[in-house]
């Protein structure tokens, strides 16, 4: 009994406690329904990941011209397969193409007009590292011709790149080739009109070397003597008044960014179409260039009206050969008359 009164007691304080929140008065008339309450989810008070948004591509002329570029239409699944069903394994066949017109080291970073500023200038280094940073860049041709100086200087270069990457003996050395034919702004900065050239750069780009293949010994492992001994201090930087931080250095710049637009618009004009018009305004100027000169014209006065031109007087052999005419006729007129008498 014990038991069962103290148990009653309890429910009893228990039920005076509740909040009146749990009770409902109950519906009356002309009162709407009550709408049910939502049922809490598991994961209810958990903020949701939000996607972070994707900021759009910067569109170059490089990215355009990606989207025509030959190999990544014959690369698609699209060409894969029409090409599967003629028995022809267009994977393999562009892979070994493209095996064989490599000339280049991958490894190498390629320093372009739109990286330039990020690999180079902007390159994340503490103050010690920007001073030890040296740059050793080729400027190459042989992307358009695979002959010449232009490929054996790639060569040599990329087995003294080779020899770095295994002996590790150059930490503060970064190696970079810059496309000649594919780079507009960086070379018309430095001044350079021709290829092939090697370049020792330091201090973000505003301390520049250049030799031609001639000046150095091509050979790897001088080229990396070369670098391990800083031999290249003993070469006097770009120092002209169109060099970097030069009082005429801002003229390169300007003529750098037009050409670099010029060639941006021009590069997006298919090949065969820029032949055609270059050929046209060729042919225009040699006809031009060789159009013949007009005769020259005698400079006659028009006659005025109402006023008689006056003839022109005979010339003395013409009167005397008139006179003669006429004299001749009366001797014959006067012959026949006495002739007749």
């Amino acid at each position: 009994m014990k038991f069962s009164a103290l148990s009653l007691g309890l429910c009893a304080f228990a039920a005076a406690s509740v909040n009146a929140q749990y009770f409902s008065a109950g519906w009356t008339p002309g009162q709407a329904a009550p709408s049910p309450e939502p049922t809490p989810t598991p994961n209810a008070g958990v903020p949701k990941d939000t996607p972070h948004k994707v900021a759009p591509q910067r569109i170059t002329p490089s990215t355009i011209i990606n989207f025509f570029d030959i190999t990544k239409i014959l690369s698609s699944s699209m060409s894969v397969s029409a090409f599967s069903k003629l028995g022809i394994n267009i994977t393999e066949r562009l892979e070994s193409a493209l095996e064989k017109t490599k000339v280049w080291d991958n490894r190498v970073p390629l320093i372009t007009d739109e990286n330039y500023q990020d690999f180079i200038v902007n390159e994340p280094l503490t103050e010690q590292e920007e001073q030890d940073r040296t740059w050793m860049i080729v400027i190459s041709v042989t992307s358009g011709r695979q002959d010449g100086i232009s490929l054996f200087v790639d060569q040599v270069f990329d087995e003294a790149y080779n020899q770095t990457v295994i002996a590790g003996d150059l930490p503060n050395v970064r190696w970079g080739r810059i496309d000649y034919l594919n780079v507009t702004g960086i070379t018309t900065k430095w001044s350079i009109w021709h290829a092939p050239y090697l370049v020792v750069l330091k201090d973000r780009g505003r301390t520049l070397r250049f030799y031609k293949p001639s000046q150095l010994r091509m050979k790897a492992d001088n080229m990396r003597v070369f670098l391990q001994g800083e031999h290249w201090k003993i070469t006097p930087p770009w120092s002209s008044a169109y060099a970097p931080g030069g009082d005429r250095e801002w003229i390169l710049d300007y003529f750098a960014f037009v050409l670099t637009k010029f060639y941006n618009v021009v590069i997006m004009i298919p090949s065969w179409m820029l032949f055609t018009i270059s050929g046209g305004i060729g042919s225009l100027v040699i006809n031009f260039l060789h159009k013949p000169t007009p005769p020259p014209q005698e400079n006659q006065e028009a006659p005025r009206p109402g006023v008689e031109t006056p003839t022109p007087s005979p010339s003395g052999d013409a009167a005397e050969s008139t006179a003669t005419s006429s004299s001749s006729s009366k001797a014959i007129k006067r012959k026949k008359v006495t002739e007749k008498k």
